[in-house]
């Protein structure tokens, strides 16, 4: 069963989606998870270029989200910069090395979730 749209969960999901590319992030996919997740609603995933940039995105990421009243639930993997995750309950963003992407793979483990047009 497919939940209900959440309007608030994939405008925050596209804005750090395009947000990521403004910042020269590459591969970014948003996956719509409510088919596939009794989790969330929206992944995000993208590929960071160095620790700097990954840490910077997330942070950006994360005052987007504050000015639409979105408050972070959790964030691992700051500091090590190798996968950081920012978890908005509604939205879980993926920010990936290039080595650790290519690991964990999270497309094709979600393969069934249908990809949101930036």
């Amino acid at each position: 069963m497919i939940r209900k749209l959440n309007r608030k969960a994939k405008a925050l999901s596209v804005a750090a989606a395009k947000l990521a590319g403004e910042r020269h992030c590459t591969d970014i996919v948003v996956l719509d998870m409510r088919k596939v997740s009794q989790v969330t609603d929206y992944f995000v995933i993208l590929t960071g270029t160095s620790d700097r940039q990954m840490r910077s995105v997330a942070d950006e990421i994360t005052d987007i989200a504050k000015k639409q009243k979105t408050s972070l639930f959790g964030r691992a993997g700051y500091e090590t910069s190798h996968w950081v995750l920012l978890d908005f309950v509604d939205v879980v963003v993926h920010i990936f090395d290039k080595q650790s992407r290519g690991y964990y793979d999270l497309e094709m483990l979600w393969g069934d979730a249908k990809k949101v047009k930036i």
